[in-house]
């Protein structure tokens, strides 16, 4: 492809060098290889520009910068860079996206289990499907490893560009507050856009929840989704009704255009009846607590609006046996039940807790800790609401990353003991759960929490290979 082609679709201060034949895309310096368009920008902690040298070096055949720069190599310059990657990166792969259904899904919770109701849905209803989220990317028989909750624009194109290859329909994406805040879906046009929650989560970054707030809405901005679905029980999402034209709604408390009655919660599943916009059907989920019960009106209101019958709806629902790390049922020991959830916010905590403590006929364990270099703000709410709901609590380590294990331990503890509930802290994770195990007994439930389906744990830059359910199964054999 040639340079000037390249930035048809791109405002330019300036441009040499158009008629450069290009090869390739890369924003990292030392990736860089022979033919590559080099991109930079100011990033938050590196500067782009400071790393031209070594993309020349390394045989970069063009520059896209927000400056001028002196280079004999053609050069584009741009105001924001950051967005111009996204730009470019549509055109290098021929405006795959187009030729895809995208659905996003924004929240601070419930993001992964929905668009993997939305999957088991449109798989039912005999679509080739993709979805891109905290799990990894998967399609056909290709399953991509998580880097980001939703990739860099970069790559996501280039995914697109494969999936449509694959003969993939719709993709299921999650779409984070880091995302929307970067603007990686720039250029994007969703059939919908789903909205679940918005509750405390990555205050390190955001300072304040009503930052974190707007970035969420900018999912919906500029009529980049056809159909709105947004939770009418969540204040923000009632904001966000008042102001969509044409949104669609769901909910258990509020009025909502999608709704359930008579839900029965069980250890094994729940079942509900759904009025699905006065159509009416009876839903059996295979994932236990209520908050699954919203994922669910949140998908099946997707599907309605996109043609899906409420039958195939329902039987797509059903057949949803797991979502790896999401309140997943693990393991039975001693007469007891252990869980593994990804609840790492005091409302996905308090949602699994208030749930598990609902079904629980014995005693009710957490084991929980908090990740490093992230929002301290929640540490302590974290272990009030731990204490409020488990009979004993486990404080342990999860990605401490780059902070001293015992101090987020000791944070989380400050909560916990302002509730005088008991409590032990065991640094080593795996060690913690052992402890865990062997306290639980006949109709006890321990709930394992804040990692999830991770298959590390991040120590000093380091992530070394640990996995909660595969930990468990381990030290019950």
């Amino acid at each position: 492809m040639k340079f000037g082609n390249l930035l048809s679709d791109l405002q330019c201060e300036s441009v040499t060098g158009g008629e450069t034949e290009v090869s390739g895309l890369c924003s990292d310096a030392d990736a860089v290889v022979r033919g590559d368009v080099f991109i930079c920008y100011a990033g938050m902690n590196f500067d782009g520009h400071d790393f031209i040298d070594k993309a020349v070096a390394n045989g970069a055949a063009a520059i896209v910068c927000e400056k001028e720069i002196k280079t004999q190599l053609p050069c584009a310059v741009v105001a924001d860079g950051r967005a111009a990657m996204a730009v470019l990166a549509r055109t290098f792969y021929g405006y795959a996206d187009k030729k895809l259904k995208l659905i996003a899904v924004t929240g601070t919770n419930g993001k992964t289990t929905t668009t993997y109701m939305l999957k088991s849905i449109f798989d039912k209803n005999n679509c080739k499907t993709g979805i891109i989220g905290t799990l990894g990317i998967a399609y056909g028989d290709i399953f991509i490893t998580p880097e980001l909750t939703t990739p860099d624009p970069l790559f996501l194109h280039s995914v697109f560009a494969d999936m449509v290859k694959c003969g993939v329909e719709y993709v299921f994406i999650e779409a984070s507050a880091h995302a929307l805040y970067f603007d990686k879906l720039h250029g994007l046009h969703f059939e919908a856009g789903i909205f679940t929650n918005c509750t405390q989560d990555h205050l390190d970054f955001f300072k304040d929840m009503q930052s974190y707030a707007e970035c969420k809405c900018k999912l919906f901005e500029r009529g980049r989704c056809t159909h709105a679905v947004v939770n009418s029980d969540d204040p923000l999402g009632a904001q966000l009704i008042e102001a969509l034209p044409d949104c669609v709604s769901y909910g258990l408390e509020n009025p909502a255009d999608t709704f359930a009655i008579d839900v029965e919660e069980r250890i094994d599943g729940s079942t509900f009846v759904i009025n699905l916009n006065d159509e009416i059907y009876e839903i059996n989920l295979k994932l236990l607590a209520l908050h699954n019960v919203y994922n669910a009106l949140a998908a099946a209101s997707c599907a309605q609006l996109l043609g899906v019958k409420t039958e195939v709806i329902a039987e797509g629902l059903a057949g949803l046996d797991r979502v790896s790390g999401r309140l997943e049922r693990v393991a039975r020991y001693n007469g007891g039940e252990v869980f593994v959830d990804f609840a790492h916010t005091p409302d996905g905590l308090e949602k699994s807790l208030s749930s598990l403590k609902k079904l629980c006929a014995g005693n009710l364990y957490c084991l929980f800790g908090c990740g490093g270099n992230r929002d301290k703000t929640k540490r302590p709410i974290m272990g009030e609401v731990a204490a409020k709901y488990a009979d004993f609590v486990i404080i342990t380590s999860d990605n401490p990353r780059y902070e001293d294990p015992y101090e987020i331990i000791s944070q989380i503890e400050a909560g916990v003991k302002s509730k005088g509930k008991k409590y032990v802290a065991v640094t080593d994770r795996e060690i913690a759960i052992e402890y865990a195990l062997n306290l639980i007994g006949q109709d006890d439930v321990l709930l394992v929490a804040g990692k999830g389906g991770e298959n590390y744990q991040e120590i000093m830059g380091i992530k070394h290979s640990f996995n909660d359910n595969t930990v468990i199964k381990k030290l019950i054999s």
